[in-house]
């Protein structure tokens, strides 16, 4: 069996594919169009494995998003051959058969699993034998749940949240992500990169308690920061990037506005000028705006070769990654914070980010001037459970 994942702009990439018309394929794709990165399990004839691909492709309609799907296709893909290994299958399983597959993926395997993550692979597998059920291809799940051992660890989730009191905060900013010493002054040995960026970007998160996806998945027309123009305050309509995809109003106050100030002026055009020879080699993989519409809450573009219109707050963060504005004179990325060549920076960009800051961090904590330093490294999440007395 073959794992793949859908991917309509690699497709696109490849352009014509030899024995099939560019047509006939088109017409295909879109009526057939799975969301970006369903996963599709297919036998050695290359033909879908049945029923767990019609179960990806449900998840994928019920707005999974793909870094689940992904996680649960691995998973299902594990369960599956073990139970080959053993002359089962998903129908003829036991549940000494599951429970066996569960200590194999906690105690033997070569790579084994904790509780938390245990129970990730749990999930996927009590979601897949729900969509058996629900279409008569079993009777029951094969492991008992309400009266009997349930699949789970039983492990309840430890909720650590590191605090931080405001000088703490100030240093995590300022030094870690600023390049500044503890005495505010330039640190000529800083060899960070983009630090007025990273500021603006703590702050951010700080001020708006919006989660890392929310606030790294920003576009400029959410902060009406279009034609040069920065209001003092701005309300955001969150949708596709909040958790679980609830939709929610974020206001934007005047401290963190002004923060962006000096990454806005100084350090986004020069990235921007150096990236447009990159921009441009991506043009076709890109989704290049041509205007705005409905004051600034919807864009009109081209999408993979067909003008689309989007609303802002329904694009997800893969869309948003590739979305730049044609001005005529370049291609402009319309996400607010981006990295080289023009990208939004990712989850693990933004890692290797707060990593250096905790070094730095680490580095001036026996200075005098320095606050205590916790014994582990905050995370950006942190910042939503702070409130200075």
């Amino acid at each position: 069996m073959r794992l793949y994942f859908a991917n309509h702009r690699a497709v696109w990439r490849v352009g014509d594919v030899a024995g099939v018309d560019r047509s006939l394929l088109a017409g295909a794709l879109e009526r057939y169009r799975l969301p970006a990165g369903t996963p599709v399990l297919l036998d050695e004839a290359m033909r879908p494995v049945e029923p767990v691909s019609s179960w990806f492709r449900s998840l994928a309609l019920a707005r999974r998003d793909a870094k689940s799907m992904r996680a649960y296709a691995y998973t299902v893909l594990m369960l599956l051959g073990f139970l080959l290994a053993r002359g089962a299958d998903l129908r003829s399983a036991t549940e000494m058969d599951i429970l066996q597959f569960r200590q194999w993926r906690r105690a033997d395997a070569e790579d084994t699993l904790g509780g938390t993550t245990w129970d990730r692979d749990a999930a996927a597998i009590v979601s897949l034998y729900k969509h058996l059920v629900r279409i008569g291809y079993v009777r029951a799940s094969p492991w008992r749940s309400s009266q009997g051992e349930s699949l789970g660890s039983g492990f309840s989730t430890d909720v650590r949240v590191r605090h931080l009191e405001l000088e703490q905060y100030l240093f995590f900013r300022d030094v870690g992500f600023g390049g500044l010493t503890p005495e505010s002054e330039l640190d000529e040995t800083f060899g960070g990169w983009r630090p007025h960026r990273n500021r603006a970007a703590v702050e951010l998160a700080l001020l708006t308690g919006m989660r890392a996806q929310e606030w790294s998945t920003l576009l400029l027309p959410e902060l009406g920061l279009m034609a040069g123009h920065r209001p003092q305050t701005a309300d955001v309509d969150l949708a596709a990037c909040a958790k679980q995809k609830r939709p929610r109003s974020v206001y934007v106050p005047v401290g963190a506005m002004e923060l962006l100030d000096p990454y806005l002026m100084i350090e986004r055009p020069e990235i921007v000028a150096k990236a447009q020879r990159t921009l441009r080699r991506r043009h076709r993989d890109l989704f290049v705006v041509q205007r705005l519409e409905a004051d600034d809450t919807k864009v009109r573009g081209v999408l993979e070769g067909r003008t689309v219109t989007r609303s802002i707050k329904d694009m997800a963060p893969d869309l948003r990654r590739i979305t730049v504005l044609e001005t005529g004179g370049g291609l402009e990325p319309l996400a607010l914070f981006i990295g080289q060549g023009g990208k939004m920076l990712t989850a693990s960009g933004w890692d290797r980010v707060r990593w250096r800051a905790w070094d730095r961090l680490k580095a001036w904590s026996a200075h005098q001037n320095a606050p205590q330093v916790p014994r582990r490294c905050w995370v950006y999440h942190d910042l939503r459970h702070i409130v200075f007395a």
